[in-house]
């Protein structure tokens, strides 16, 4: 199981010509338009499942946090991108997703391309097991490209913090990037 979230409605395998899909990525299997959904406070989850329970096609990718709950080590999956959710499909399944009263807004996305490449890019972040931090606000620094290892191809913006080199791969549309420590060795450079 992947630390994500994902629902889909068709199988067809659906390809971009301007990024190539990542091998077995889910979200080249749904179709329609991508919203990001503003849940209510500690709602990702509970729509994630109702939505499963509709039908509808949406993306939550999840990180598995370890802390420690009356002593004892605990691990457990919590949103990467705290009260947000993407969703997937048509008219019907925005104002059913609206109904369930856990979405507090629904907001549209001008570039889907865009979205569906980042998207795919968190998505190979969470599913190369890699340990990803949350870090609020894309920042500012070189554009770079993972050239090998698991991460090959992921693409994302540089930079060092603590004598620490660290990746963060985005959604502009949230403005929340996730953070991922990599062997320098392992970028190039891209802009």
């Amino acid at each position: 199981m992947t630390d994500a979230s994902m629902h889909s409605l068709s199988l067809p395998q659906a390809t971009s010509p301007e990024t190539p899909a990542l091998p077995g990525c889910p979200i080249d299997v749904l179709e329609g338009t991508w919203w990001l959904v503003h849940t209510r406070s500690r709602c990702e989850k509970a729509l994630g499942a109702d939505l499963d329970r509709l039908g509808i096609g949406y993306f939550l990718p999840l990180a598995l946090r370890r802390h420690r709950h009356g002593g004892r080590p605990v691990e457990v999956l919590l949103p990467l991108f705290p009260s947000y959710l993407f969703l997937c499909g048509g008219p019907d399944e925005r104002y059913a997703t609206l109904m369930t009263h856990r979405a507090a807004q629904i907001i549209d996305i001008l570039d889907q391309q865009r979205l569906i490449n980042e998207l795919r890019q968190v998505y190979h972040v969470m599913a190369s097991r890699e340990p990803v931090d949350l870090y609020p606000g894309l920042r500012e620094g070189r554009h770079c490209r993972v050239i090998a290892g698991p991460l090959a191809g992921l693409e994302g913006v540089v930079l060092r913090r603590r004598d620490i080199c660290r990746v963060y791969v985005g959604v502009k549309a949230l403005g929340q990037s996730a953070e991922l420590q990599i062997d320098p060795s392992l970028l190039e450079v891209t802009e």
